[in-house]
């Protein structure tokens, strides 16, 4: 537990005190966010701002897994390091597409192709990585491992699928001041809680979840959620600095590497259940835009948009997504509880 509490202080100072030092740089160097223009026109306003955050997002998280354990005396595990590469290998990716806009002064970063082969590289060096150096299970799984084997090719293409997909929706819900950070703490603190039930109860059940470094994934998930809190406290809204895809990419990807490593690829959808509505929205609205010749199913998608044109304030928007992303938390963890309640009752 202390060394949980010392991963999540170390990582929100760093992320703060980071994210007030980009907001100051990027400021005196006049580097802001581009707007779309075919955005909400209440968001033309937002023009200018700094963004590139996320810097302080992967900084923060990589500063409270690494100096807790220098701290504490844990031990770096193949899991933990091989989930913390991949949000850092993620966060790059977003960088270098962040920077491109900026500095062409547009919303044009990366093409969609060098973008998708950059987290591409990501996910299968995590994915091969995981398979070759890891004990990690190759069963699809929701709450646990099942008897469905996915076999290591199977694993390795599943979990490209879910990292790709994890990181591209929390990209397409970043469309508004602390709606896709203050998701990412309750998602995150998900997989805060069920690392360190796996590990509390590793002595008398290994068998039931199999995840000899659970701790140190925990240790992961708290850095994350420390890092997110420190840089919301500036990415409230009215925000002071966005996260651009430097922060999304990463969050995703940090997402998806988790639900992997503790063999919960499945309850991922429940858990980050946001990011999922959001990306529905946007497939939605484009295939209804086809299929009907140029009709619209939303006022804008993603949908947070949507509400948005529909007469209500961002702060609202934000404050009930939040509500619907720790109600989604519970759940998916009252859900990961009664399995094992359901498993002991069995083993009775």
């Amino acid at each position: 537990m202390i060394r949980l509490l010392t991963a999540a202080g170390i990582a929100f100072a760093v992320s703060a005190l980071g994210t007030r030092f980009l907001i100051d740089l990027l400021t005196r160097n006049r580097i802001g966010q581009p707007i779309r223009e075919d955005g909400p026109q209440g968001h033309i306003i937002k023009a200018g701002t700094p963004t590139m955050g996320g810097i302080a997002i992967v900084a923060g998280a990589f500063a409270g897994y690494f100096f807790s354990h220098l701290l504490i005396g844990g031990i770096f595990t193949r899991s933990g390091l091989l989930a913390m590469g991949a949000i850092i290998g993620a966060g790059g990716v977003g960088l270098l597409d962040d920077w491109l806009k900026v500095s062409r002064e547009r919303n044009l970063g990366l093409t969609k192709t060098t973008k998708m082969l950059g987290l591409l590289t990501v996910a299968l060096g995590f994915a091969i990585g995981t398979q070759m150096f890891t004990s990690t299970r190759t069963e699809l799984s929701f709450t646990r491992y099942t008897s469905l084997d996915l076999g290591t090719v199977g694993w390795i293409l599943w979990a490209v699928l879910l990292i790709i997909g994890a990181s591209n929706a929390v990209n397409l819900t970043d469309g508004l001041d602390g709606l896709a950070a203050g998701s990412g703490i309750f998602s995150f603190a998900a997989f805060v809680l069920i690392g360190f039930w796996i590990f509390r109860q590793a002595d008398a059940r290994a068998a039931l979840y199999d995840v000899p470094h659970a701790l140190d994934l925990a240790v992961v998930a708290v850095a994350m959620v420390g890092s997110l809190g420190g840089f919301l406290w500036f990415n409230a809204a009215p925000a002071d600095i966005f996260m651009g895809d430097t922060g999304s990419l990463a969050i995703g990807t940090g997402l998806a590497t988790l639900a992997l490593l503790t063999n919960t690829h499945l309850l991922l959808p429940i858990i980050g259940g946001v990011y999922v509505a959001e990306t529905l929205s946007v497939m939605l609205q484009v295939g209804y835009f086809r299929v009907t010749g140029g009709r619209r199913l939303f006022r804008m998608a993603p949908i947070h948009h949507h509400f948005e044109l529909a007469g209500w304030r961002e702060t609202k928007v934000i404050v009930r997504f939040w509500l619907i992303a720790g109600g989604l938390t519970a759940v998916a963890l009252g859900l990961f509880y009664a399995d094992w309640v359901g498993a002991v009752e069995i083993a009775k």
